[in-house]
């Protein structure tokens, strides 16, 4: 038999290159997180690493806004809430693991008080709560999402509907002294299965325990926005009624992957309860909710890298400008976001992926990659093809 009679399997290159892109990738997520678990703790100060762990929980919460406005086109500004749910129903559990028999959270006491509410008794268990953490956020989503698509809500419309319900759940939480400890929020949390929650150790797993849970964040949401679902969420995204008429019904897959992104918050939010040592009302603010866009913009929409990388980037920035210029520090800020929006509109993995690059290689005194036609002529698919049509 001749070379000439082996039979070549069309698309069988473009998949052995999708696997060794996918190889590369996980490559480098694992590299990224043996260094924030080995070689970070060693070259941060506590405080620094106190600050890494809350951020990176924050990036999971960026991770949940770019799965559904970056990929779907749901500008949600009340993700605050979902955030918010998830840290309550973990610092519900960390507010009764130290008390014993008919104990009550100390707060509960100064109200008046007598008995333990209802819906409290089930967090005495670490299960539920953390079943709690992912499960309560999505169903509100889920409900709420569906309330909203099935009435074919959408655009400014929607997003104004996200601010309505985060100040609706915001008024009650914070109007619950009795239940949840009003506007001081749940806090002063002291024992996690038996460990002190704010010895050195148990903080140095919760930031382990984040940045394990952000690798599966960041691998769910990869999964999610990648062959035939991810290609029908960018449809919905671009073009909502073509996607319709083509016999698909978008209100599922809305309501879906709506739910999915208020599960993410909720993780988010627990994690970065554990971290900080408390969680109030205030994460359901307006504002806190619109920064969790403005990460997601900054970085770059519709990037996945990008959200965790805008997240990052603007708290840090946050943190050393109000240390630094404490009373100046937010027109810093505002100009990061001005800049942002007038010169890296696609944010900075946007700007890295289609100039940024270029730019970097023309430093170096080397020409600019073009695309042209002469490219497809050169390329081997487009040559294997012509030659299967001739033959």
């Amino acid at each position: 038999m001749t070379n000439d009679s082996v039979i070549e399997i069309p698309g069988l290159d473009r998949r052995r290159k999708r696997r060794q892109s996918l190889l590369i990738e996980v490559g480098v997520v694992t590299l990224i997180a043996l260094l924030l678990i080995i070689v970070f703790p060693l070259a941060l100060s506590d405080f620094r690493l106190s600050l890494l762990g809350r951020f990176l929980a924050l990036a999971i919460a960026a991770l949940a806004i770019d799965l559904i406005w970056g990929y779907t086109g749901l500008l949600s500004l009340g993700h605050g809430i979902f955030f918010a749910l998830g840290g309550y129903a973990l610092a519900m559990h960390l507010k009764l693991a130290p008390l014993e028999g008919e104990s009550l959270p100390e707060f509960m006491g100064l109200y008046g008080v007598d008995q333990l509410p209802w819906f409290w008794q089930p967090f005495d268990s670490f299960g539920f709560a953390v079943f709690a953490v992912i499960i309560v956020p999505a169903v509100v989503g889920g409900l709420f999402g569906y309330l909203v698509f099935r009435n074919r809500i959408r655009g400014v419309y929607f997003s104004i509907l996200t601010q309505a319900a985060t100040i609706v759940f915001f008024n009650f939480f914070n109007g619950q002294q009795k239940l949840f400890n009003g506007t001081n929020g749940l806090t002063n949390y002291q024992t996690l299965l038996g460990a002190d929650v704010n010895a050195t150790r148990t903080q140095f797993i919760f930031y382990t325990t984040t940045i394990l849970l952000l690798v599966v964040s960041y691998a769910l949401c990869r999964w999610l926005t990648q062959g035939r679902f991810g290609r029908l969420l960018v449809a919905i995204r671009d073009d909502e009624n073509r996607v319709r008429f083509s016999g698909y019904n978008p209100t599922g897959f809305k309501v879906l992957v709506f739910a999915i992104s208020a599960g993410l918050a909720g993780i988010a939010g627990a994690m970065f309860t554990l971290q900080t040592g408390i969680v109030s009302p205030k994460a359901m603010d307006i504002a806190f909710s619109i920064e969790m866009v403005i990460w997601v913009a900054v970085g770059g929409r519709a990037t996945l890298v990008g959200a965790m990388l805008g997240a990052l980037v603007v708290n840090f920035a946050k943190s050393i400008l109000s240390e630094n210029f404490a009373e100046s520090w937010l027109f810093f800020q505002g100009g990061l976001f001005l800049l942002v929006v007038t010169v890296l509109p696609s944010g900075i993995v946007g700007w890295w992926r289609y100039s940024g690059y270029q730019a970097l290689l023309g430093l170096f005194g080397k020409h600019q990659e073009v695309i042209t036609y002469p490219s497809l002529e050169e390329d081997p698919e487009v040559q294997r093809e012509r030659e299967e049509i001739s033959h």
